[in-house]
């Protein structure tokens, strides 16, 4: 008996601690690449990358949040969306899609103790050392990753000098994985100490 309480003990501390994992912010790793000189602000337009067929509303939640983050270094969007109105061009691309799944925990659970065992939601008081174990099964919660990338295109010679990646996971139903706050959250560390290290993947969290 004692060997099945320590294995359950530690399979269930095991599952706990993986738990703790997925409920925290994930960090987002950026990388980014440029010519090495400083670039001015100036006037952009924004406009979809080959890889975004359509200007679909979560492309234009994407597209805004990288419009914020360069109207805050500087950079004026135009009122427009002839490419030739503008210094720069602008082009974002953005990716969602599922990359795993992990195990939520079941709702109820038993109590399991020396002296017998007690039944409830989330809770199991037994005498003597219980251990609590899940119930009735949990189910899989989808692992949704994310992805924005952004050119900055010089519209004079059509030369690219700065262009990154941010990229990022978060659990399915969760509110840090709604389109609009994912959004946010990539494009902040997207430009954050922009220009930033060319060819250098960081980590923010």
């Amino acid at each position: 008996m004692n060997k099945l309480v320590l294995a359950l003990t530690a399979g269930i501390a095991s599952l706990t601690a993986g738990c703790a994992t997925t409920q925290r912010a994930a960090p987002i790793d950026v990388t980014r690449f440029h010519l090495g000189s400083p670039v001015e602000p100036g006037s952009f337009t924004i406009e979809p990358l080959r890889t975004n067929a359509t200007i679909s509303p979560e492309y234009q939640t994407y597209a805004d949040a990288v419009s914020r983050e360069l109207s805050r270094l500087g950079f004026t969007p135009t009122r427009t969306t002839v490419s030739s109105d503008s210094r720069y061009v602008v082009s974002v691309a953005f990716l969602r899609a599922t990359r795993g799944y992990v195990e939520k925990p079941a709702p109820f659970s038993v109590g399991l103790g020396a002296g017998g065992g007690s039944f409830g939601r989330r809770s199991g008081v037994g005498v003597g050392g219980g251990v609590t174990l899940p119930v009735g099964g949990g189910r899989q919660q989808a692992v949704i990753g994310s992805e924005l990338s952004a050119q900055i295109r010089r519209r004079t010679d059509n030369t690219v000098v700065w262009e990154g990646r941010a990229v990022t996971e978060s659990l399915e139903g969760k509110e840090s994985s709604q389109p609009i706050t994912v959004a946010d959250k990539l494009a902040n560390a997207l430009f954050q100490g922009f220009p930033g290290e060319s060819g250098i993947t960081t980590t923010v969290k």
